[in-house]
């Protein structure tokens, strides 16, 4: 009688995967559990899906940029936006964040490795002065809202299969940044195997499958997946304040931003900030055939980039920063396996270290294989009600992403200190020994 590693093993030969267990035999009883254990997380249906699509189908998809229009958003009162609007999206914001409906979510699977920094990025020194951690300063501005409106704000933390346990363990001898333990919640980001150019799935080493994250998008998943969202319906919650781990500036609690999203009745709602200057390198929020859409600027024309208003000013000015707010019952249906409401997978080509069929290790000088990763961005389409508003750059936006010059730490260190200017100036303070004490 089979038992169900004989199973599992069988179910991979019927798919074509059967080289996964090719060295099954010369493996330790140790290194075999953990190779089964890994299998048994792979979708195979999802897998020969990808294959079909992505490597033996076209392996090309040139986006059709037919019609495509700038998407419409809510302008910042400042810039000629309806300052009635603005005080009624805080007002109905508050009014949300005091009956405990909303949670923030960080993306913060990386690692700091482009920064030249060993460890999970979220604890990389930012701040100016002190040096806080990302993790510090979204935790400390988490705790403020909840103060404000009289609530515990849940904090849900996507890490990853190589930072998590570094990332647990920086919480824990930080003691949560003064955070409740239960307030935050840890989940670890999906991962979907790599396949070479005949969509057979990779070993990296004879006992360990080569498997990579999901992307950004696989968040929405892995929410789901994690009984996240289970746990947000518990708690009466329904707003999710999305954003990613390298922008120390974020509002991660905007009650203005949550108030366009509630009275708009959103299922996905989106901070644009105009584009510093024609070809930076963010996405752009779009509108076409009446559907709201990003296009990446890889997949737009320079010359469509650079196009102008007859008044002056970039027409397609409006740049994605992946600052979002989700309705919870939009995650179930996005992150779920509905057809016809999930999340597309995006192919990139890489370079795949790998195990060859006479258990060499390759290590490729050229891209080999294929990933597969989701983009969060793609939930717009799928969205009733997309709400699009302004952001001030400065108020949001000043990414820790290169080691040096634009977004790098330098310069986000600039934009704080500019900031906190700012702030003081604005309650009649200017010294320079208080901005400091601020930090």
């Amino acid at each position: 009688m089979l038992n169900s590693s004989d199973i599992l093993i069988e179910s991979f030969n019927q798919a074509g995967q059967g080289q996964v267990f090719q060295f099954f035999d010369e493996l330790d009883a140790a290194t075999q559990a953990k190779l089964v254990a890994q299998a048994e997380t792979i979708d195979l249906a999802e897998v020969k899906e990808l294959v079909e699509e992505h490597v033996k189908g076209s392996q090309h998809h040139t986006l059709n940029l037919d019609g495509l229009e700038p998407a419409p958003y809510e302008a910042l009162a400042a810039n000629g936006g309806d300052s009635a609007q603005w005080s009624a999206a805080k007002d109905a914001g508050s009014v949300a964040l005091q009956a405990g409906r909303v949670a923030a979510f960080t993306v913060a699977g990386g690692q700091g490795t482009r920064l030249g920094y060993d460890g999970p990025k979220g604890t990389y020194p930012v701040t100016p002065v002190t040096g806080k951690t990302l993790f510090q300063v979204f935790a400390e501005k988490i705790a403020r809202s909840g103060e404000r409106y009289g609530v515990t704000i849940p904090w849900f933390i996507l890490t990853s299969e190589i930072n998590n346990d570094a990332t647990v363990a920086a919480f824990e001898a930080a003691d949560f940044f003064g955070l409740s333990r239960e307030s935050v919640h840890f989940i670890v980001q999906g991962l979907v195997p790599a396949v070479d150019y005949e969509g057979k799935i990779l070993l990296a080493e004879k006992g360990k499958i080569a498997m990579t994250p999901d992307g950004h998008g696989g968040s929405l998943r892995a929410l789901v997946r994690s009984g996240a969202v289970d746990a947000m319906k518990a708690q009466g919650i329904d707003i999710v304040s999305y954003f990613q781990v390298d922008n120390p500036i974020v509002q991660c609690i905007d009650p203005a931003f949550i108030g366009f999203h509630v009275l708009g009745q959103s299922e996905l709602s989106s901070k644009m900030v105009p584009k510093a200057y024609a070809l930076e390198k963010v996405g752009h929020f779009c509108v076409q055939n009446g559907s709201a859409l990003v296009v990446e600027y890889s997949d737009m024309p320079d010359e469509m980039q650079e196009e102008t208003k007859a008044g002056g000013g970039i027409r397609f000015n409006g740049g994605s920063v992946a600052i979002h707010i989700f309705d919870r019952d939009f995650i179930a249906r996005a992150g779920g396996s509905g057809e016809g409401s999930k999340l597309p997978f995006h192919r990139a080509d890489k370079k795949i270290p790998h195990v060859n069929a006479t258990g060499e290790t390759i290590q490729p000088d050229a891209p080999n294989g294929v990933k597969f990763e989701m983009f969060v961005f793609d939930a717009l389409p799928l969205a009733k009600n997309p709400v699009i508003i302004e952001a001030a750059r400065a108020d949001d936006f000043s990414p820790v992403k290169n080691a040096e010059g634009v977004d790098s730490p330098q310069s986000s260190k600039e934009d704080q200190l500019r900031m906190f200017a700012r702030w003081l100036k604005a309650a009649g303070e200017v010294s320079r020994q208080m901005i400091l004490a601020f930090q």
